[in-house]
């Protein structure tokens, strides 16, 4: 079937001074379900996950995080693309998301940063969007059974094969298995030297930034999908950062003489992307290389040292998620994103978990009682979110310090 929607099919009401007759975008989830709503962006089709971000704040860092590749993005917040766009605020080369579903129309940018309306850099970047979807509803359904599958379909002339739709949304594979990180990594290996400090003082009315300290210690960033503001925390904590593509052998590695390694975030199933991750941690772990990973970073550690992984139901994404430091006791409000889990259980007796969401109880870190490395599944350099965790590059700068002196 291939006809135009009649408005009366549409499961919201359109703006009043909306010109539309008929919906010009869709969302088809692999169960027949379909929502009509009002396309903006990029004209086209996207399949992927259907997840959803609880952030207030920070839609074109979250965006362009590369660990949001192969993921259809639904924005709890109502406040979508009203600050429009800018040059500053991405956290890779490329927008990785397939898609994004709001609630609202996207307003005109009201910020004295904007450089572009939001719909105007989506489509610049080929990214789809869809409005005027229940997302209150859609994300209930999320948490209650589970991130679908999906289809995000943006035609200006309001025709959509459905059937063809649903066939595609229920035939595609899913995270399960997907390594990603081949996607997003970079090709080549190439230095970091922008630290807090520089990116900070973009924004005048910031506070006065730190000198960035001439570097001291070599790391070697792996790329599995890294944030750049990932990149400029090591910088700003004293780092000297080289980043590598996600595949780049030990001997490789070991060359280029690092003081520690980092283990960057990334998409996928990590179980995928531990095929050819794995047996070089292990060796870095062997030679007591320091260490310290990230989000899918942390996952990699956990494989390596025999644990398991295992796919979420719904996955943490947002910018409020309370973690406990078992530690210290304390508890820090951090930024995820991540859909698959290290399972604690699975990981060997000298491996101790030193963090747990305090929203379900799933691990969020894990350090070695006899190597240096320990990695956390949230983000301390947060972009967007809370500080709350920055002192985490601290301590592996203090790691890599100790190491040297022994």
């Amino acid at each position: 079937m291939t006809t135009p929607l009649p408005l009366q099919h549409r499961n919201s009401t359109p703006p009043r001074d909306s010109k539309e007759v008929f919906p010009s975008a869709v969302l088809v989830l692999s169960d027949g379900t379909v929502f009509f709503g009002s396309g903006f962006g990029a004209s086209g089709k996207a399949v992927g996950e259907v997840c959803f971000n609880t952030s207030m704040t920070g839609y074109q860092e979250i965006l362009t995080d590369p660990s949001y590749a192969g993921q259809i993005i639904t924005f709890t917040f109502p406040h979508i693309g009203n600050v429009g766009t800018n040059e500053e605020d991405v956290e890779a080369g490329r927008v990785a998301a397939r898609g994004l579903i709001v609630r609202t129309d996207v307003t005109a940018p009201s910020n004295w940063r904007a450089l572009e309306g939001f719909d105007a850099w989506l489509k610049k970047n080929n990214v789809i969007g869809i409005s005027g979807i229940d997302t209150r509803a859609l994300t209930a359904r999320i948490r209650d059974g589970g991130a679908p599958n999906g289809v995000i379909c943006h035609a200006p002339d309001g025709v959509f094969d459905l059937d063809a739709l649903k066939r595609e949304a229920a035939s595609w594979a899913g995270l399960d298995g997907m390594d990603l990180a081949l996607e997003v990594t970079r090709e080549g290996i190439g230095t970091w030297d922008e630290g807090l400090g520089v990116w900070a003082n973009i924004n005048p009315l910031s506070s006065p930034q730190s000198q960035i300290p001439s570097p001291s210690l070599h790391v070697i960033a792996i790329d599995y999908g890294a944030k750049q503001n990932i990149l400029r925390c090591l910088v700003s904590a004293g780092c000297r950062v080289t980043v590598v593509p996600a595949q780049t052998s030990f001997d490789a590695i070991a060359a280029l003489k690092p003081d520690g390694v980092f283990l960057s975030n990334g998409p996928g199933d990590p179980a995928a992307t531990g095929v050819y991750a794995v047996p070089v941690i292990r060796k870095v772990l062997e030679v007591g290389i320091p260490l310290f990973g990230i989000c899918l970073g942390h996952q990699m550690l956990g494989l390596a040292l025999g644990g398991r992984t295992t796919k979420m139901p719904r996955g943490h994404r947002g910018a409020n998620h309370p973690v406990k430091d078992l530690q210290t006791g304390k508890v820090e409000i951090t930024s995820q994103n991540h859909g698959f889990m290290v399972i604690p259980e699975t990981l060997p007796a000298n491996a101790e978990v030193t963090h747990v969401s305090l929203f379900d109880g799933s691990n969020e870190g894990l350090r070695l009682k006899d190597k240096p490395a320990f990695s956390v599944q949230y983000h301390p350099e947060a972009s967007p979110g809370p500080h709350d965790s920055h002192y985490l590059f601290e301590r592996f700068v203090e790691m890599m310090k100790n190491a040297k002196k022994n």
